[in-house]
């Protein structure tokens, strides 16, 4: 990873902060910079890499050359256990980074839920302006923040929460994300139970449950939250 982000790839995984707000007092969104601008020095470097969906865009174990930036699309990230299984630890959105690792290797894997573009930065060329560029560094420097945070809100969202709250969380984090309380799930029932740690039945279950109550309505990767309220009350967010 580069010099000033010594941190985990995996906390993003979980790649975002995993909370909600009630609906009432949802800040409105702010518009997105542009990315040139966004990402600042950093743009005279990059180049674009584009792949399909299921498409791995980085290894787990792999020489750490590069950092990536997602511009369009959802990534799944994951890590292999020592008997071969897969646990997926988040899913990155654009504006995401992927690809920080503290040594020369990635930490993870992450592969293209659907097609993806992302920005590819050569990793020494990154280092290079992390030594002479403060926007460079405060920018990795807050990626870094976010991931620890993340982590944190991951060991809570496995750890204590109930699977109604579970679930709960997951759909206020992706409506987050996506701005909106109308959203498609990129995603499908089996990675959201492995991010979650739950069954693909609970899951279901949960969801099924939720749209009894009037919570959400839902047809098939279709999700619209129509109490939200109460899907944070759900999450433990109010």
């Amino acid at each position: 990873m580069v010099a000033m982000a010594r941190t985990s790839g995996q906390a993003a995984n979980r790649f975002t902060v995993v909370s909600g707000i009630r609906a009432s007092a949802r800040p409105p969104a702010r518009p997105k910079p542009a990315p040139s601008a966004e990402i600042g020095p950093l743009a005279a470097i990059a180049s674009l890499a584009s792949f399909a969906p299921g498409a791995t865009i980085l290894m787990e174990g792999d020489a750490a050359d590069h950092l990536f930036r997602i511009v369009s699309g959802v990534v799944k990230v994951h890590r292999t256990l020592a008997d071969g299984r897969c646990q997926i630890t988040g899913f990155l959105f654009p504006g995401d980074f992927i690809g920080l690792a503290p040594e020369d290797v990635y930490l993870s894997s992450a592969v293209a839920v659907g097609p993806v573009t992302t920005s590819r930065f050569p990793r020494k060329k990154v280092e290079q302006l992390v030594e002479v560029s403060p926007l460079v560094a405060r920018l990795l420097l807050r990626r870094t923040c976010s991931e620890l945070i993340a982590a944190q809100d991951q060991m809570l969202l496995l750890g204590r929460k109930t699977a109604s709250e579970k679930v709960a969380s997951f759909l206020r984090l992706i409506a987050q994300r996506l701005q909106d309380e109308d959203i498609t799930l990129p995603m499908t029932r089996v990675d959201i139970a492995d991010y979650l740690g739950l069954t693909i039945e609970t899951v279901s279950r949960t969801l099924t449950l939720m749209r009894a109550d009037g919570v959400i309505q839902v047809d098939r990767a279709h999700i619209r939250i129509m109490r939200g309220a109460e899907l944070d009350a759900l999450a433990e967010c109010a």
